[in-house]
Formats: C-alpha cells, sequence, structure tokens
C-alpha cells in the first residue's frame, strides 16, 4: 500500500501536535500524516510530565527556551480556556535550601524579569501565608504567580480529535521500517509507504535515531534520565497549595525534588521527579525496555565526565543520582517542607523519562532545544523541558525558522 502526504511528522507528543496545528492555522498545508509507534498518544514524555506550565524564569536570556517560554505559557493556557480544560492557577515558591544559594536568587529572578515573567522577592512573612509548611533559611523566596499547573493527557487527546476533525491523519501503533532520502519515502514495518514533501521528526527519544537516516546529529549522545515520582498520602497533615521548587544548580539541566499539586478539583501532590540515568529510552519500571549496549556506553560518558568533573557532573551524581532512593529524597524534600517524613509519601506510578541530548565533541549536556534541518527534513533532538508549555510558540519559530525556508 502507498500513501502520499505534503507533511509527515513523525512522533505524536506535544511538540508534533502543535507543529500539525500551527501548519494548519496559518493554512501551509493542508495534507498532514502523523506516524507514532504506540496505539495511544502521550504514552512517553509529552502524557508523563508534571503538567506544570513555566513562566521563563530558569533560562538564559539569549537562549530559545527564554525566547518561547512565556509566550508559549500564555497561549496554552488560552488555548485551555477556550476549550474549558482543567488547570491549576497556583502559582510557584523558589527556596534558596543552602545560605550559599541565596545569590542565585538574584540571578534567577533577573532572568525571569528579562525573559517577561512577572515575579516577586517575598519575605518569610509572605512566604508563611502563601506555603506555612515551607522553611525559608535565608528569608527570601521568588513568587511565580502565573505558574499553573494542567492535565498533559487530557490537552493530548483534545489536540489529537481536533487534528483529527481537521482531517490530520493518524498512523498509531505504526513502527518505521526504512526511510529512502532520496524517494522521500518512508516504509513502515506494517508495509505501508508513505511518500511525503517534507518530513518533521519529532519523536522525542527517537528524534536521534531517526536523524540518522539523515546523516545529522551525529555529534550526540541520547542520555535518558528517569524521574520517579512520589505524592504525599491523603491523611498527610499538610499539603501545599502551590508549587514549590528548590534553587536549582543551574549548571545542570535538573530543577531538584519539588512539590506540584494536580489540576484536580481537590488536588493530590506530587513529589519529584528524580534524575537517574535510566538502563533504555523507555526503561520505566524494573528490567522493562532495557538496552544493554546503549546503556554501557552512557554509563562510561558519565564516568567519564564524573573523572574529569566536567559539566557540574560530580555534583550531579553526589547530589541527584541518588535521589531516586527514599531516604535520599525524602532529606532533599525536608529541605523545603522540614516536617515530612518517609511514612507522609507513597510511591506513585507516575514515571517519566528525560531524553536528554550530551554533545560529544563539546563534553556537555544540551540545556536548550535543538533542532536541525537537511533539505526538506526538520529534526527536533533536543525537546526537554519547557518544551511542553512552549509547544504552541516552539511550533512557530520552527516554522519560521526552518519551514519555511525550505526550498
Amino acid at each position: 500500500m502507498e500513501n502520499k502526504s505534503e507533511v509527515v511528522i513523525v512522533g505524536g507528543g506535544i511538540v508534533g501536535l502543535t507543529l500539525a496545528y500551527q501548519l494548519l492555522k496559518r493554512n501551509l498545508t493542508s495534507s498532514i500524516f502523523i506516524i507514532d509507534k504506540e496505539e495511544k498518544l502521550g504514552m512517553h514524555t509529552s502524557g508523563r510530565n508534571s503538567g506544570v506550565l513555566h513562566s521563563g524564569i530558569y533560562y538564559p536570556t539569549n537562549s530559545l527556551k527564554a525566547k518561547v517560554c512565556k509566550e508559549g505559557s500564555e497561549r496554552l493556557k488560552s488555548w485551555i480556556k477556550d476549550r474549558n480544560l482543567s488547570i491549576n492557577k497556583c502559582g510557584k515558591i523558589i527556596l534558596p535550601t543552602d545560605k550559599k544559594l541565596d545569590n542565585q536568587l538574584d540571578i534567577l529572578f533577573d532572568r525571569g524579569l528579562k525573559n517577561g515573567s512577572k515575579l516577586e522577592i517575598i519575605d518569610k512573612n509572605r512566604l508563611n501565608k502563601i506555603v506555612p509548611e515551607a522553611s525559608c533559611i535565608t528569608g527570601r523566596a521568588i513568587w511565580s504567580p502565573n505558574t499553573s499547573v494542567v492535565k498533559p493527557l487530557e490537552i493530548i487527546n483534545s489536540l489529537q480529535d481536533e487534528l483529527t476533525e481537521k482531517g490530520v491523519n493518524f498512523l498509531l501503533g505504526n513502527q518505521i521500517d526504512k526511510i529512502n532520502t532520496e524517494k522521500n519515502s518512508i516504509t513502515l514495518k506494517n508495509g505501508l509507504k508513505l511518500f511525503y514533501k517534507y518530513l518533521i521528526n519529532s519523536s522525542g527519544s527517537n528524534a536521534l535515531k531517526i536523524s540518522k537516516y539523515f546523516d545529522i546529529g551525529n555529534n550526540y549522545q541520547l542520555l535518558p534520565f528517569k524521574g520517579l515520582y512520589w505524592k504525599l498520602k491523603k491523611n498527610c497533615p499538610f499539603k501545599p497549595k502551590c508549587n514549590l521548587y528548590p534553587v536549582p544548580d543551574l549548571n545542570l539541566p535538573f530543577l531538584g525534588v519539588h512539590f506540584t499539586p494536580s489540576a484536580d478539583l481537590n488536588p493530590s501532590v506530587s513529589i519529584g521527579p528524580t534524575a537517574t540515568l535510566a538502563f533504555g529510552k523507555e526503561n520505566y519500571y524494573g528490567l522493562n525496555n532495557l538496552e544493554p549496549y546503549d546503556s554501557l556506553k552512557n554509563i562510561s560518558t558519565l564516568l567519564k565526565q564524573y573523572l574529569l568533573n566536567r559539566g557540574g557532573f560530580k555534583k550531579y551524581v553526589h547530589e541527584q543520582a541518588p535521589l531516586a532512593l527514599l531516604p535520599f529524597m525524602i532529606n532533599s524534600a525536608k529541605k523545603l517542607i522540614p516536617e515530612i517524613q518517609a511514612k507522609h509519601v507513597l510511591l506513585s506510578n507516575k514515571v517519566g523519562i528525560r531524553a536528554q541530548l550530551f554533545d560529544k565533541n563539546q563534553s556537555k549536556l544540551e540545556n536548550d532545544f535543538i533542532c536541525e534541518r537537511i533539505d526538506n527534513s526538520i529534526h527536533i533532538l533536543n525537546s526537554i523541558s519547557p518544551a511542553f508549555t512552549s509547544s504552541f510558540a516552539l511550533a512557530d519559530k520552527i516554522i519560521d525558522q526552518f519551514f519555511l525556508k525550505i526550498n
């Protein structure tokens, strides 16, 4: 069987869906196929993230993240409001968990203001009114009132329904067998062959694998980091009503263990995620979906960076990697809420994997979105957080900078 489509998008996560949405909205095409190897959308990163809509605090002002986060957040909130979807406009507190980190508040505050975020530096009295349970070791914190929490799967499903109504063809449960870049064709393992004019690779943790067909992305290595979540038990004596984050290590792409209320009418509170090397791109649980060869290569890379103490890897190994173990996670959470104990939490069934690119040439983790084009194909290689928040604005940026320049 053969089909022709002007645009083929590989990957039905939030980036692929919003790219399709904006291509249609801007009348740039009316012929789109979206391929996803799963029977349902949202089975991986887009459906497993915390649901936090970030306000643009953390990102250097010259980064692509900084350019699209705030606008993307506002557009997604408006989209959600128009469809009456779930959203918890609870805000966010960022606390220094050590006196040495107090000056990082000023760096974050300055970055956030430059990126258009609405922020305040608040004192201990104001903090106690917002989150009475929280500890404030330096007497200062950042308050971000525009940070919200949503239900990622609800958004994914709504986008899929609307795109289907607009004529987008979804090929779900279909894996790619091969790609012929000269004939502009994709052959699926079920025998279906698709011919395309434009190809967009937004396949998340598989994006680097797909890019190899086009001989790009060869200087990158994928390091998958597993994020475990715990949640507060229903009988827990405290329940923070807003996001509660520590001041992060700005040299690493991880934000540390934090508290996040859900977008339910009666919100539950999750704690996490951790950031421990996974033994496969989809190694969510136990020994499932192991990738032994890639795992050995990734461990070797991390060990080398640790021994050379490059890019903060030694600090990561000492402070972030152990957080997958409950005692270490609780100790970290205590820096935000001192009264929390192991008896107050239980392990959530929610597990995410951050598909993090490592630049082999520069020996560093890539902490910005990375998109590359070759001929008539576009490859979103590093769609890490805040890709969900930024999705609509990021889609337009990719269209403007890459899609419109083809031919």
